[in-house]
């Protein structure tokens, strides 16, 4: 009967978490993860900072202001919040540095590695066929127009 039990609770599990259904909570984390700044600071803190597509460097924590050089055009505000969510999800770690001034690294979690694997193709499928995209968009536009 265990065995039953189990594979209910299981059965019952994969209905409570499908993202197709108005009140799965998954959305919410599907809205988190979809964002652009996510995926960029998880690329970061991943070690692909390479323009290169494709390109994988090494994981390291980096320091707020780090991250804030790297992702050109995110406000102070946006990468606060961003990196708070994310920190919230468990998808990495802040760690505080009693220094003058007080400074703060970011890390990936083991949850934030298994997440970058995923950002990571997707950053790497929307370098390597921009232009291809844009020549849909140009098509598409004259058509309509």
């Amino acid at each position: 009967m265990g065995t039953t039990n189990a594979a209910h609770k299981r059965a019952q599990a994969k209905l409570e978490y499908n993202a197709f259904l108005a009140a799965c909570p998954s959305r919410q984390l599907l809205d988190r993860i979809s964002d652009k700044w996510v995926v960029l600071v998880l690329c970061a803190l991943g070690g692909d900072v390479s323009d290169q597509p494709g390109a994988a460097g090494v994981a390291r924590a980096m320091r707020y202001s780090e991250i804030s050089r790297l992702l050109a055009g995110v406000s102070q505000k946006m990468l606060t919040q961003t990196l708070r969510s994310l920190e919230r999800d468990g998808v990495l770690t802040r760690t505080v540095t009693p220094t003058v001034p007080v400074t703060a690294s970011y890390e990936l979690t083991d949850l934030g590695h298994s997440l970058h694997d995923m950002t990571r193709g997707l950053r790497s499928w929307a370098q390597s066929h921009m232009d291809e995209v844009l020549t849909h968009r140009a098509t598409y536009d004259a058509r309509v127009s």
